[in-house]
């Protein structure tokens, strides 16, 4: 992978000062994710009147998280350029050289996920899937009882229920540090939260597109949603691009959703 530093970056960077970047899909399942989080987050850890039997919400916030997060590492393998993982998961050499520039506020831009936030986002994400897999098996004794836990051993369940506890822990440090960058990122001009929203990331003033960024397809501003939907396919039907086509995608986002719908749907039912 070629290195940031590059004396040729300049010569390959991505023309445009603003490109699309995070699909509908991706949109839908991150403030879905922030929702349940938020939800459960609610129930567990503020005392409040807003429900009659907490536990009960958390379970059901945590199973529809553990169908999004089902759905986004299906996601991360077959879904658009940027969704997958190895546009977002970069070498140690390359993070800790984005690290030094980041430091020294001349780090490129990145289209999708940075180096840092790549490997932020795999930990999140398993950190996610650890919490919503253990709190499948756990209960509290008295009112409580997961989907889960009478297929296992007492001594299995009570494991769970450490690791839960533990883990939530770990989760929520992850998502003080995941806010704290998006602080430091507005600061420095980089508007990810909006980006998140109109999927759409436009350059602050005087930065440049990362040059490891020139496979992502992306099209400049005055190019339609449309038109650079038509170009994916296009790239993705003659074989010589890595984005499917908008069909392709389709089909895969629409099966991925179906499984883990049907996931969900089954332990909800055991509740």
């Amino acid at each position: 992978m070629p290195s940031i530093e590059s004396t040729s970056a300049a010569e390959h960077r991505p023309s445009g000062r603003s490109r699309r970047v995070w699909s509908l899909v991706i949109r839908l399942f991150h403030w879905g994710l922030v929702a349940c989080v938020v939800l459960s987050f609610l129930t567990m850890k503020v005392e409040t009147d807003l429900f009659d039997f907490p536990q009960n919400v958390h379970a059901r916030a945590g199973l529809i998280a553990l169908g999004l997060v089902l759905f986004r590492w299906g996601w991360a393998l077959v879904g658009d350029h940027h969704a997958r993982i190895g546009s977002w998961l970069r070498s140690p050499s390359v993070t800790l050289a984005y690290a030094r520039d980041l430091m020294k506020r001349r780090a490129d831009i990145f289209a999708g996920h940075n180096p840092l936030g790549g490997w932020a986002v795999l930990a999140m994400l398993t950190s996610l899937t650890i919490q919503a897999l253990t709190g499948l098996f756990v209960t509290d004794d008295i009112f409580f009882e997961a989907p889960l836990h009478t297929l296992v051993p007492a001594a299995v369940s009570d494991m769970a229920l450490w690791i839960h506890h533990l883990n939530a822990n770990v989760l929520l440090a992850l998502i003080v540090l995941h806010l704290g960058a998006l602080l430091a990122h507005r600061c420095l001009g980089e508007r990810l939260v909006g980006a998140m929203f109109s999927g759409r990331k436009t350059l602050p003033r005087g930065a440049h597109w990362a040059e490891t960024d020139t496979e992502t397809h992306q099209q400049p501003e005055q190019q339609s949603d449309q038109e650079s939907d038509h170009q994916q396919g296009q790239s993705g039907s003659s074989g010589k691009g890595v984005e499917p086509g908008r069909s392709a995608l389709m089909v895969r986002a629409a099966l991925l959703a179906l499984f883990s719908t049907g996931c969900v749907m089954w332990l909800w039912g055991r509740l």
